[in-house]
């Protein structure tokens, strides 16, 4: 099968990670029973591993700052209390987590498949249509391909575009379509600049942290 559907790369592009290396793909002796690593495009055949990096810093903080997230059914709940609601707790990001992390930049090469795009789409209604109806899908649109489950479907897109010989997966954020995201698959086509310390007054980290309602444990109210 032959994709010509695609995406040059543009721009640097950024990546938070553990220190020292922020670019340093996790061991394969980290892998699930899948041979995946529990991420989006990861390769189901564990034959190659995936960078996951934004054209943005602010999409950095926002797909990794996600996980604290206050629970949507908490606000809903809270929402019901009748008076001010400047009480509704946030979710607490754990001090370490900055510690822990740097932030990375880098200019990366050649194609990325446009996943989300029209004609994309069309192809993988086909290529995935037993694995959709597997998993009791009655079809596949970009809602599907962008909904955080089952990552069974996105995994098998992964494979479809590795195969035809792109370096990646070029993607819109589901925090926000504003934020452009970059799988890369390995090898890595990358020329890493100097990573940076995670600075707690970063603008695009205290951006992050205001539209997901979050804070820094060791910070007041």
């Amino acid at each position: 099968m032959i994709i010509s559907l695609s995406i040059d790369a543009c721009g640097p592009i950024f990546r938070i990670g553990r220190r020292p290396n922020p670019w340093e793909p996790l061991d394969w002796s980290l892998a699930g029973a899948d041979g995946t690593f529990g991420n989006r495009f990861d390769d189901l055949e564990a034959t190659y591993r995936v960078l996951y990096a934004s054209s943005q810093r602010l999409g950095c903080y926002l797909e990794t700052l996600a996980r604290f997230w206050v629970d949507i059914k908490l606000y809903a709940e809270l929402g019901e209390i009748a008076g001010e609601d400047d009480f509704v707790p946030r979710g607490v990001v754990p001090p370490e987590w900055a510690e822990k992390r740097m932030i990375g930049a880098a200019e990366h090469e050649e194609s990325y498949a446009d996943l989300y795009g029209s004609e994309w789409i069309g192809i993988l209604r086909r290529e995935l249509a037993p694995d959709c109806l597997a998993l009791r899908l009655n079809d596949l649109d970009a809602a599907i391909l962008q909904a955080s489950a089952p990552r069974r479907l996105t995994q098998r897109a992964s494979r479809i575009a590795f195969q035809a010989g792109f370096d990646g997966i070029h993607y819109r954020s589901r925090y926000g379509h504003d934020v452009q995201n970059w799988a890369l698959f390995e090898p890595f086509k990358l020329n890493p600049g100097r990573p940076m310390a995670i600075e707690k007054n970063d603008p695009d980290l205290e951006r992050a942290l205001a539209i997901h309602a979050l804070r820094f444990a060791d910070v007041e109210r």
